[in-house]
């Protein structure tokens, strides 16, 4: 278990911002726990915050790397960041901002169905693919240059070293996509944000129907996230693959001045009336 996570609903000096963040990491969890710990304030403190927030979270991610690169402790660590990050904003304003580099993945519920707010980051995506190789690297058998299952990430530096060509357009890159939703109060019912050892196992659709179901049986987020866990992980360890990944889930319900128990009254009211159902 190499993961780590950040949730704060007070962003430091930032009145009514709340953070958000997954950090997957991959041969070794320093570079995942060094973002849990300073890409949220790598975003908060650049110049464009207030101004152009996609800017500012583009910057973050970049910035952060570029830490990463000149940090002493990191030139000689091997560990990267599969799945890298995925990270949201929620704004004064309603709006959440996600910012995502690899292959986790945030997920919207809207009257129970699954909005995707992010796109995973993997090798043979067209536009993946064609950076790769335009910075003199190649994909085989899904993977970059044959080792590295996605494209996107922190650290891994190797991949980084393409002469006369920016952070953004390397082999892999820390750069982000960036999506902006408005969250609606009579709709918008919480966000997810988790790795990929999850959604190997379950679609963005199986995931909130998953957790609806578990709330309208009177489950609050913690069991919730805890079964969802059990459910995707591998009977038998032993041999790896499917349900023995890294596995982190980060479940924001959206409150709209309701307590937590009419949140939860609301949320069970509305399973099996909008929204698919949840079929194992």
């Amino acid at each position: 278990m190499e993961d780590a996570h950040t949730a704060t609903l007070k962003l430091l000096n930032k009145k009514g911002y709340s953070y958000f963040g997954v950090y997957d990491g991959h041969d070794g969890e320093s570079v995942a726990k060094y973002c849990g710990n300073n890409l949220h304030t790598r975003i908060t403190k650049d110049a464009q915050f207030e101004t152009n927030l996609v800017a500012a979270i583009q910057n973050g991610f970049l910035g952060t790397d570029d830490d990463l690169k000149n940090d002493p402790q990191f030139q000689i660590d091997p560990s990267g960041c599969a799945g890298a990050a995925v990270m949201a904003i929620v704004t004064p304003n309603n709006e959440i901002y996600v910012g995502n580099a690899g292959n986790s993945r945030a997920v919207l519920s809207e009257d129970g169905i699954a909005c995707q707010m992010s796109d995973d980051h993997k090798p043979v995506n067209p536009g993946e693919s064609k950076r790769i190789q335009d910075a003199s690297g190649f994909v085989e058998f899904g993977k970059v240059n044959g080792t590295l299952a996605l494209s996107r990430a922190f650290g891994d530096f190797e991949f980084k070293q393409t002469p006369n060509l920016p952070p953004k357009n390397q082999i892999v890159t820390a750069y982000p996509d960036v999506k902006m939703a408005e969250t609606k109060f009579k709709s918008t019912e919480f966000l997810i944000l988790a790795c990929d050892g999850i959604w190997d196992c379950l679609s963005s659709q199986d995931v909130v129907s998953f957790i609806r179901k578990n709330i309208s049986e009177n489950k609050d987020l913690r069991k919730v996230c805890e079964d969802l866990m059990d459910r995707c992980l591998a009977k038998d360890g032993e041999l790896g693959g499917i349900g023995c990944d890294n596995m982190t889930i980060i479940v924001v319900g959206f409150l709209y001045n309701k307590t937590e128990k009419e949140w939860y009254e609301w949320m069970a009211e509305r399973y099996g009336k909008k929204g698919p159902e949840y079929v194992e």
